[in-house]
């Protein structure tokens, strides 16, 4: 078992090296630079070249059954789940088959609504990142860890 944590923009990396500690398994780190190497024997740290889905694109050419990917992107988590892994987000929504698909629909809309609105200026965008959120991704991680772990 290997957890991959796409690491660019991830508010949880503390709490993914805890959780993977307690489950003595491989963490990867995978961004396209900016961040240092995590501090755990269990952790490595891996920099991609620049580019708007290498992270994404290392993470799904290695991920598989058994494997767990912790990542706020829909369709890198829709590429885990379809390689077999297992995705989580930040807030600790567990990507699978049944829900992934209206997960990326609802992305696409909201894309298209976004880039067809006549009104400029400040929108919505997602909601801030609470004390909740971060234990509801600690609760919902270990239940990942688990059922990969079988």
């Amino acid at each position: 078992m290997t957890l991959y944590i796409d690491a660019d923009a991830c508010p949880v990396k503390d709490e993914a090296i805890r959780v993977g500690e307690r489950h003595r398994t491989e963490i990867i780190f995978v961004c396209d630079g900016g961040l240092r190497r995590p501090n755990s024997q269990w952790a490595k740290l891996v920099i991609v070249e620049q580019g708007a889905d290498a992270a994404d694109d290392w993470i799904a050419e290695r991920i598989g059954p058994g494997d767990v990917c912790v990542t706020g992107d829909i369709p890198l988590a829709d590429r885990c789940i379809k390689a077999g892994g297992l995705a989580i987000d930040h807030r600790g929504q567990v990507w699978t088959p049944d829900n992934i698909g209206s997960a990326l629909a609802m992305r696409d809309l909201m894309t298209d609504l976004r880039s067809a609105s006549p009104i400029d200026g400040p929108r919505g965008g997602a909601k801030p990142f609470s004390l909740k959120d971060r234990s509801s991704f600690l609760d919902g991680l270990e239940r990942v860890m688990r059922q990969a772990a079988r």
